[in-house]
């Protein structure tokens, strides 16, 4: 059984999609990779967009996400203030240095094809890079973006992995979890942590979890203390920064734990609270609709429910230690997991209940282990944040990650919160529907839903609020 870890489920990359951007990226610089040793030999290089990465190419900044990965830069690491500098150059130079050495002729206006109306193979999120080099044939490689970042290549779209190791305690459907925490006493999150530690040792996988909440929380911070207009054209205003001016007791320079520590001291009341859950999911996503420095959470278009329902956890339940965020962030990734292997977590083949209904779930169930709940009911609150996500379709707006996609991580993150109450209030034993079923329900209603509902801007919101983009 390919092994997925929780660094699989949650990458540190850039905005505004984990499907159309991050994906992407990747893939080209694979690409890069894969030819390196014949680099300099190379003599033609196109890049051919299908399906959905065609259509919403432009408003998810794929054609920017290939040229930086085509330079060999990393999502990761990547100064993302100097993205508008780079993609400059390359536009007036039509130069583009591959892999950071090779200065090479490059036009995205002609080198970056869209065939808005095909698509290859069985996903809709389909690239093929055609290349040519130096006394050979022309040759082609083809990439799927699957969704959270993953990526496959060549025409199988169901391998996505490669690491095939054997953990202790291997599962791939939440009755299959729920049989060893039962049988070893185990919570969800120490089964999800022994299997880390094959990969490496536990100092470390702690260390790189501290990393991927530090992410998050400076992508929050940020968030709400930046104004303006996003970019792309639809004139949408932030509004996280306007909703914590006026919810901060004090309007001053401080760092980011004196943010958190005035919240924390404020005297909260639940509309209060009910504020702050937002604030912190539209800071998120208003981050990444800005091409800003994200965690997939398991996507970019669901970043934010996942770290508001941390911060609503961290600011106002007590459990702030690091050990309960690492336990929070374990338990997600395991309920995320049964979902990528189960169904889907792409908004182009499953719509959007694929993003916000499977970050809302891995938010609860990880919610409730945090509040001392068993491993049942934890798969319980993952259960009922789904089963009230089933059908939701994904219409962006322009083709940009904005509208409803920001408002849309807020009402996730309040549902997740909703669904680990019901759960630590109720005997699993009583529940009507498994976590399996709903995870299968959920998979069954994307085969059936209408393509024009996955990611295309074909339908819903999208084809009926005017606009005046000139491409989307």
């Amino acid at each position: 059984m390919e092994f997925i870890s929780v660094f699989d489920m949650f990458k540190i990359g850039v905005g505004p999609s984990s499907s159309h951007t991050l994906g992407p990226w990747v893939a080209a610089s694979r690409f890069i990779e894969s030819i390196q040793e014949r680099l300099d030999d190379l003599i033609e290089l196109e890049i051919h967009l299908y399906g959905s990465l065609a259509k919403t190419g432009k408003g998810h900044g794929t054609d920017i996400a290939l040229q930086l990965g085509l330079m060999g830069l990393n999502p990761a690491t990547f100064e993302v203030e100097s993205k508008d500098t780079i993609i400059g150059q390359i536009k007036s130079s039509k130069r583009i240095r591959l892999n950071d050495e090779l200065e090479f002729p490059f036009d995205p206006d002609k080198h970056i094809i869209y065939h808005k109306n095909e698509i290859i193979g069985h996903h809709p999120n389909g690239l093929r890079i055609e290349y040519l080099i130096s006394g050979g044939k022309r040759k082609e490689k083809t990439y799927f973006s699957i969704g959270g970042g993953f990526i496959t290549e060549g025409e199988d779209t169901t391998t996505f992995s490669h690491q095939e190791i054997k953990v202790p305690y291997p599962f791939e459907t939440s009755e299959r979890l729920i049989e060893m925490c039962d049988k070893f006493d185990m919570n969800i999150s120490e089964i999800a942590l022994a299997n880390e530690n094959v990969l490496r040792d536990e100092v470390q996988t702690r260390a790189n979890l501290d990393m991927i909440w530090e992410v998050m929380l400076n992508c929050i911070f940020k968030g709400c203390h930046t104004g303006g207009v996003l970019p792309g054209g639809l004139g949408v205003t932030r509004r996280a920064f306007k909703i914590n001016k006026r919810l901060i007791i004090k309007d001053h320079a401080y760092d980011v734990d004196f943010w958190m520590h005035q919240i924390r001291s404020d005297n909260q009341v639940f509309t209060k609270i009910i504020d702050w859950i937002s604030c912190f999911a539209l800071a998120v996503n208003e981050e990444n609709a800005s091409f800003g420095r994200i965690v997939t959470a398991p996507t970019n278009g669901a970043a934010g429910v996942i770290p508001a329902v941390m911060m609503y956890m961290i600011l106002f339940t007590g459990k702030n230690s690091p050990d309960a965020i690492h336990r929070f962030l374990l338990t997600s990734a395991a309920i995320g997991s049964i979902f990528k292997r189960n169904a889907t977590i792409s908004a182009a083949m499953g719509g959007c209940q694929a993003e916000i209904g499977v970050s809302s779930s891995m938010a609860a169930a990880a919610l409730t282990e945090a509040l001392s709940g068993t491993p049942s009911q934890c798969v319980m609150a993952a259960e009922i944040a789904m089963e009230h996500h089933l059908g939701l379709t994904c219409d962006p707006v322009g083709g940009l990650v904005q509208v409803p996609c920001i408002e849309r991580n807020a009402m996730g993150a309040i549902k997740a919160i909703t669904a680990a109450q019901l759960a630590l209030n109720s005997d699993p034993k009583l529940a009507m529907v498994p976590l399996d079923t709903v995870v299968k329900t959920m998979w069954e209603t994307a085969l059936d839903m209408n393509n024009k509902y996955k990611e295309t801007s074909d339908g819903g919101l999208a084809a009926n609020i005017p606009i005046s983009l000139s491409e989307c």
